[in-house]
């Protein structure tokens, strides 16, 4: 079954730093690299190196096309792939010694699509495929709305999060992700403090009853609502060193175990593993394990 992934495509300028810098602060950082990133991109080869098969939409600057290759080298197919004079997406990402960041996003030709543009990208798209988007991407809407014309399973992850996002018509979704302090912006809930699962229950229940809600609570593990059901697992215990892109790589995992026909909790301890081994790698993309890498995985 093949999926769609509107997405972004980013250059990350990753700093290794011994804190996350403060306000006023001048901080030399002890390691640089330049790599591929974006939600969009990485959760595209997330997904392919889970197995799926998977159309990439996304644009970036024509002079970077060495930037694309992770994903070309991914499997993830290129035909949906267009290059524009606006300078690409990035990221400033700062890691610091405890494997936590920090980072500024500037969207470039990641906000460079039109309607037009969006509908003509799934014209090949059949009834009950997936679409898959995040949120650093123009015409969230219009493409929610265009997949759920064409009969379009859909899977979103509103990251980064803003007031925008709650008037989207997320009642169109199959499938949603989220952290725990987006489910309470969602539900407009306090994050002080925070809802416990059985409480969310009832409430997404009653908000997007046929939608599947899947919670990641970091270093706590990972969590699923649907149809009135909580679905809890908690994280494989790991040293973590970098825990950019882990996010990505649980929504890729979990997603294609999802769209296999796997169970609620075999897909989020797939998900667990992946995430599990992608922390303990440096980088966003290049950290993202292959199914055959979780396989072998021992807890």
């Amino acid at each position: 079954m093949p999926i769609y992934n509107y997405g972004s495509i980013n250059i990350d300028h990753v700093y290794r730093v011994p804190h996350l810098v403060l306000p006023g602060e001048t901080l030399s950082s002890h390691h640089y690299r330049q790599v591929l990133g974006g939600k969009g991109a990485n959760q595209s080869i997330a997904l392919a190196r889970a197995g799926s098969e998977v159309f990439h939409i996304g644009r970036y600057n024509v002079a970077d096309q060495a930037l694309v290759q992770p994903l070309i080298e991914a499997g993830v197919a290129a035909e949906h792939l267009e290059t524009v004079n606006e300078p690409s997406g990035h990221a400033i990402i700062q890691v610091d010694d405890q494997a936590e960041n920090s980072i500024i996003l500037y969207a470039g030709a990641n906000h460079s699509f039109t309607v037009t543009d969006l509908a003509n990208s799934l014209q090949a798209a059949k009834a009950g495929d997936w679409l898959l988007l995040q949120n650093e991407c123009s015409c969230t809407q219009a493409m929610i709305e265009l997949a759920a014309a064409r009969g379009l399973k859909i899977a979103f992850n509103p990251a980064p999060m803003n007031a925008a996002v709650k008037d989207l018509p997320l009642d169109k979704l199959s499938l949603l992700f989220v952290n725990q302090v987006e489910v309470c912006q969602l539900l407009n809930l306090p994050t002080e403090p925070l809802p416990t699962l059985e409480d969310l229950v009832a409430l997404l229940q009653a908000r997007w009853p046929d939608t599947l809600v899947v919670i990641t609570l970091g270093s706590k593990g990972a969590a699923s609502v649907y149809q009135g059901q909580l679905e809890f697992v908690p994280a494989v215990p790991v040293q973590a060193v970098d825990t950019t892109g882990a996010g990505d790589t649980f929504t890729g995992y979990f997603l294609h175990a999802w769209m296999q026909g796997q169970s609620l909790r075999a897909a989020l301890e797939r998900a667990g593993k992946a995430s599990a081994l992608c922390v303990q790698r440096v980088g966003a993309s290049s950290s993202i394990p292959t199914a055959a890498e979780v396989d072998a995985f021992k807890q």
